[in-house]
């Protein structure tokens, strides 16, 4: 198993919505960068993934699965983009800021730490640990 993070505005799309659409799941879709698109392709499912809301708020908020691997985008023009789906597992008992992974030097490798802007990016099993930990969840 892989482990990811995806980032989104939680007023365009939050962890409230990714719960509502249940097991059926939604696709993660509108990215438009080719190493956020390149971390889709190599997902397969059943990854784990952080939610993370970026904007005002740059938090993990929870924990997403990866129900289908990646196929067009439905909402791309241009057969260029490719998206998966993914599903909620969990919201996080106490959400793990941007601040509080910058704060823990067991992070300072973490991408989000250090590229904050990639909308889609790895997340090594040590630092998924670190981060479950820092949020109170158990896998």
């Amino acid at each position: 198993m892989a482990y990811w993070l995806f980032k989104s505005e939680p007023n365009t799309w939050g962890w409230d919505d990714q719960v509502a659409k249940g097991d059926e799941g939604e696709e993660w879709d509108g990215v438009r960068n080719y190493q956020a698109r390149n971390n889709m392709r190599a997902m397969k499912i059943g990854d784990r993934g952080f939610f993370y809301h970026s904007i005002d708020q740059k938090r993990v908020v929870g924990v997403v699965e990866v129900i289908a691997e990646a196929h067009p985008d439905s909402k791309a023009d241009d057969d260029r983009w490719e998206c998966v789906d993914i599903k909620a597992i969990a919201p996080f008992p106490r959400p793990v800021t941007l601040q509080d992974c910058k704060d823990d030097p067991r992070l300072s490798d973490m991408i989000l730490v250090n590229n904050s802007r990639l909308s889609v990016q790895p997340v090594t099993e040590e630092e998924w640990r670190i981060v479950c930990d820092l949020g109170g969840y158990k896998d």
